[in-house]
């Protein structure tokens, strides 16, 4: 009870601070009222994620949320003279995510190199229902969206001619498709089936620029796999049993050998663990079945990746400044880079830095 009623009083507080910061509609401040409330309720009383500290929130089903994307959802406006009031970013000056990506893109444009966006949609976006509470409803087949924040500032970055594949309505689209889901329940991650359609959309966007380009022969084959998701882990005991779900293997034909990234191919898949996870195993959940994989399916040969555990905003693109240190023409021959990352990223993250290509 104590729970409920602390939530019922931040979700107050939060609809009107959102119906402050944004002209929106009665039912656009519901679903960011809710989320602001879910992830300061589970900073300020960790047994609403039983434990643990503030990572998990339990939503219905055995479905399992992260509070710092449910707070993302719920801040409003975060670019411009709104960035510092909202972002964790270190410092004021990194708050703001539309310089360092306006300047990331300016760079690749000087020297041919397209610049894709892929921000990763939030998982409760895609499945409002399965959270706790008066949940938000999002049947299959609806055209409602729940992320009106995250469509104008994808619209503001097309507007300056940065390419952004938002991801959201193929995901709705598709989220109720056959039995597998496109997020894990137990994990803060898409799922296999999540990786293959993404990787989809993506390999549509790009197989024009590489149709004459000679291909690897590959195979891949769906596998069942037992996770231990960061989600679930950080749970408190007893723990509900683990998440079993489907990846798709890929593999090349005539081996169990997974492709290896390579650094001098014209494409680089950058990003954070949203490009790691079921490709670098451990941690990662799964070997050969990531975006990465599914995208060297696609188009028929290897990428290099550059992909990190943590941001995907800034140290993702500070390991690609170290690559161009290591090797004076690293950059020679490359003609696209995806840029995947979860959208909380855009206030989530330590900040948002302009970093030069080379040294």
């Amino acid at each position: 009870m104590r729970v409920n009623f602390f939530i019922a009083i931040l979700a107050a507080i939060s609809g009107a601070l959102a119906a402050r910061a944004n002209d929106t509609s009665g039912s656009d401040r519901e679903f960011p009222a809710q989320c602001a409330a879910l992830a300061l309720a589970a900073e300020r009383l960790p047994e609403l994620g039983q434990g643990q500290g503030t990572m998990t929130v339990t939503g219905r089903d055995g479905w399992l949320f992260l509070a710092a994307e449910l707070r993302h959802l719920g801040l409003g406006e975060f670019w411009g003279e709104a960035a510092a009031k909202v972002s964790r970013a270190a410092k004021p000056e990194w708050a703001d995510p539309l310089p360092a990506i306006l300047d990331f893109h300016e760079q690749l444009a000087s020297r041919g190199i397209e610049l894709l966006m892929v921000p990763v949609p939030p998982k409760a976006v895609i499945y409002p229902e399965f959270l706790p509470g008066e949940a938000a409803q999002n049947p299959a087949g609806t055209s409602s969206r729940h992320d009106v924040i995250l469509q104008a500032f994808y619209r503001e970055l097309q507007q300056k001619n940065i390419q952004v594949l938002d991801l959201t309505a193929v995901f709705l689209n598709n989220r109720a498709k056959g039995d597998a889901a496109l997020y894990c329940r137990q994990d803060s991650h898409w799922s296999g089936a999540g990786c293959v359609l993404a990787a989809a959309e993506i390999g549509r966007k790009l197989a024009g620029a590489f149709k004459d380009r000679s291909k690897l022969s590959l195979t891949s084959a769906w596998e069942t796999v037992e996770i231990s998701g960061d989600l679930w882990s950080a749970l408190g005991e007893p723990k509900p049993p683990r998440e079993r779900l489907r990846v798709r293997r890929v593999s090349q034909a005539g081996t169990r050998e997974a492709v290896a990234p390579d650094q001098k191919s014209p494409v680089i898949l950058l990003g954070d663990s949203h490009s790691l996870v079921f490709h670098g195993g451990e941690d990662m959940l799964a070997r050969g079945a990531g975006l990465f994989d599914q995208l060297v399916l696609e188009l028929g040969f290897p990428l290099d990746l550059v992909a990190v555990r943590g941001s995907g905003a800034t140290p993702a693109r500070i390991n690609l400044l170290r690559r161009a240190q290591k090797d004076p023409d690293y950059w020679v021959g490359k003609k696209w880079v995806i840029w995947c990352f979860a959208a909380r990223e855009f206030t989530e993250s330590d900040g948002w830095r302009k970093v030069p290509l080379k040294p």
